[in-house]
């Protein structure tokens, strides 16, 4: 549970963004000490102590063991086991710490709006990595370098993320954007993205009421929340957070 003071701080940091966009400022963050310190403005989903903002994609308690501060992909009683958060946004800078497990792929994912996936997996020492490989949007964009480390390493994305524009139909209109750096190199430099193609994204694969709910006012909003994948793979996340870049960030209650 959130308590009521971080509730308000929520509140109170979401506020400062009335009237703002900060989505054409210079992005360039500093991946070279974890973990990361996280931004005054920035809105921390999981810290491993006091503060978790995900849920299961039943709007429910999620399931995932928590070890040593980090939270540990698990396919738990549900297929597709994935989380949620209850912080929803627009246009945001994303920040995931990950490690892939000793034995397995390590497959998961960062899920934005749970419709785009920055992919994690292990492709360390890849010659040539494709859309199906770690700093990849998959089924969009080839990594820019193969920036994966060994699997037992903490791993950072940072993630710019802008949302595509739809009109009133939810018929997108202007596609999206991602720029992300992946371990100090950037892999993704104003990749753009419109509708999404994957028949096993959250919101399309074993989806929930809670889940469907969200999709039909995310068409209308452009507002949605950022998942992190379960794909039978212990991959460990820590120090989550999401920097809104506009005013239309919200907890989905």
């Amino acid at each position: 549970m959130i308590s009521k003071p971080r509730t308000a701080m929520i509140g109170a940091a979401l506020s400062l963004l009335v009237g703002v966009s900060l989505a054409d400022e210079p992005f360039a963050p500093d991946q070279s000490k974890l973990p990361a310190v996280a931004p005054k403005d920035a809105i921390v989903l999981f810290d491993g102590k006091d503060v978790n903002l995900f849920l299961n994609k039943e709007g429910g308690e999620f399931d995932w063991p928590i070890e040593d501060g980090a939270i540990v992909s698990s396919s738990g009683k549900r297929p597709a086991n994935h989380v949620v958060s209850k912080l929803h946004f627009r246009d945001a800078d994303i920040h995931v710490e990950f490690m892939l497990p000793p034995k397995g792929s390590g497959n998961s994912g960062v899920y934005i709006h749970g419709n785009y996936e920055l992919q994690v997996i292990n492709s360390f020492g890849k010659g040539k990595p494709g859309k199906g490989d770690a700093g990849a949007i998959y089924g969009f964009s080839n990594p820019l370098v193969n920036a994966c480390r060994k699997p037992g390493e903490w791993q950072v994305y940072d993630i710019r993320y802008r949302a595509p524009r739809r009109d009133q139909g939810g018929k997108i209109v202007e596609e999206g954007s991602i720029t992300a750096w992946l371990n100090g190199q950037k892999v993704q430099d104003n990749a753009r993205f419109a509708e999404p193609r994957s028949t096993y994204h959250p919101f399309r694969y074993h989806a929930t009421p809670y889940l469907k709910e969200i999709w039909e006012r995310q068409k209308r909003t452009m507002t949605g929340p950022v998942f992190l994948q379960d794909h039978h793979n212990p991959t460990r996340f820590r120090n989550v957070w999401v920097r809104p870049l506009d005013d239309r960030a919200f907890l989905y209650e």
